[in-house]
């Protein structure tokens, strides 16, 4: 039978079980009925009563009628109320075929599980013991002789139920409390395989960007500048002139093309913003110490990998603040210069000694896709800039890249 809702969550009871108990009152309190009919009661001299067998099997039909109404009432799962108005009928009809039958008593068994599955444990243990005495006293009234099973044998019953009820909630409650960790190692299996794929993704996605701005961008763009020099160096009218115009118009179509492949390829952080704005977007998330973002100078557009390099070692130098530092505060500037553009991160945290004191913090798989210092210097000077770490033991830690401008950036800039 389901218990009514109570401060622990309820503990549903197999199907099977249900039956059981419901197949075992039934078979009881037809023993009862039976043995009334046929004359078989063993009584003694205290049975008066059960020289009337129509009286016993009414009060075993009236005890079956009232398990029956409320096994088949929704509420008495659900209220305690209605739960223990039930049992509260349940035992006084009991009451009744205890006082006409001496088998009746053998109904006490599924009453102690009734009592102990659907009342709280500080009411059950109370009302077990009350049918127990129940059963104890209609035995002694029953029967003319005393033994010592008619007290051993209903308390012993009692104790069975009460072990076997409480050990069948310990043993649902570990079951449940294991299924939660099952189910919450599988989403974390899941959550964990999907960031990898996210982050293998977005590492793939970098490196063919890098790997195209390094090698077809750049072999196009010089190129483009040996057929503009070749160009000029012919004399007028020469023949070739249509051609090397067309191969330099190819390579310029080429190259724009290039481009617009590592603009495709660029992190999610820079496709619907600036590096500035997602610097911002960046220090807002940060799940450690207060971060405050600004930027310096007048910004420019910058290149591609630049703006890549720039968010990702800020990206590294803060998770390191995050995960090493334990500091309050931190602050991420961006400054644009006349020919060079400079990104610092510094911290209030513990700092470290970079000579004598490694961080544990660089990269697992000797790659640069690591929040180490090593892939960030590496990231730095692949752009021909300088990067430098600044830090000492309760001092904090100051990081900062600075990447020459291109020659074209500068005179848009300019």
């Amino acid at each position: 039978m389901p218990r009514p809702q109570e401060t622990a969550p309820p503990l549903p009871v197999p199907l099977a079980l249900r039956l059981c108990l419901h197949a075992l009152l039934a078979g009881l309190l037809s023993l009862a009925a039976v043995k009334a009919l046929t004359g078989a009661n063993g009584t003694g001299g205290g049975a008066g009563l059960a020289h009337h067998p129509a009286a016993i099997v009414a009060a075993a039909l009236l005890m079956g009628a009232v398990y029956t109404a409320g096994a088949l009432n929704p509420r008495v799962p659900r209220a305690r109320r209605a739960a223990v108005l039930w049992l509260t009928a349940l035992a006084a009809s009991w009451l009744v075929l205890l006082a006409l039958s001496p088998d009746g008593l053998w109904a006490a068994f599924p009453l102690y599980f009734l009592q102990l599955h659907l009342l709280p444990l500080r009411w059950a243990l109370p009302a077990v013991l009350g049918t127990a005495a129940a059963a104890i006293a209609s035995f002694l009234v029953h029967s003319a002789q005393v033994t010592p099973g008619s007290f051993i044998g209903p308390l012993l019953g009692a104790a069975v139920a009460v072990v076997t009820v409480l050990g069948y909630q310990a043993l649902y409650r570990e079951s449940e409390h294991r299924r939660e960790l099952i189910d919450e190692l599988v989403a974390t299996r899941a959550e964990l395989a999907a960031a990898e794929r996210t982050a293998g993704t977005l590492a793939e996605r970098e490196r063919l960007a890098r790997e195209i701005h390094d090698t077809l961008a750049q072999g196009l763009s010089s190129i483009q500048l040996l057929l503009r020099a070749a160009q000029r160096g012919l004399p007028a009218g020469s023949p070739a002139a249509p051609h090397i115009e067309r191969a330099r118009a190819a390579a310029q179509d080429n190259l724009a093309e290039a481009r617009r492949f590592v603009r495709a390829l660029t992190p999610p952080d820079l496709e619907h913003g600036s590096l500035a704005g997602a610097l911002e977007r960046l220090s807002t998330s940060s799940p450690g110490p207060r971060v405050r973002f600004s930027v310096s100078g007048t910004p420019t557009e910058l290149p591609t990998p630049y703006e890549v390099a720039l968010l990702r070692i800020a990206q590294s130098a803060l998770a390191n603040t995050v995960r090493h530092a334990a500091a309050d505060r931190a602050e991420i500037t961006l400054t644009f210069m006349d020919a060079s553009v400079t990104l610092d991160v510094v911290d209030d945290g513990r700092g470290f000694d970079p000579v004598t004191e490694p961080r544990a913090d660089a990269p697992r798989d000797g790659g640069e896709g690591g929040f180490g210092l090593p892939a960030m210097r590496s990231r730095a000077e692949s752009l021909g800039g300088t990067f430098t770490v600044e830090s000492g033991p309760g001092q904090g830690t100051a990081v900062a890249i600075s990447l020459p401008l291109p020659a074209r950036t500068r005179e848009a800039a300019a």
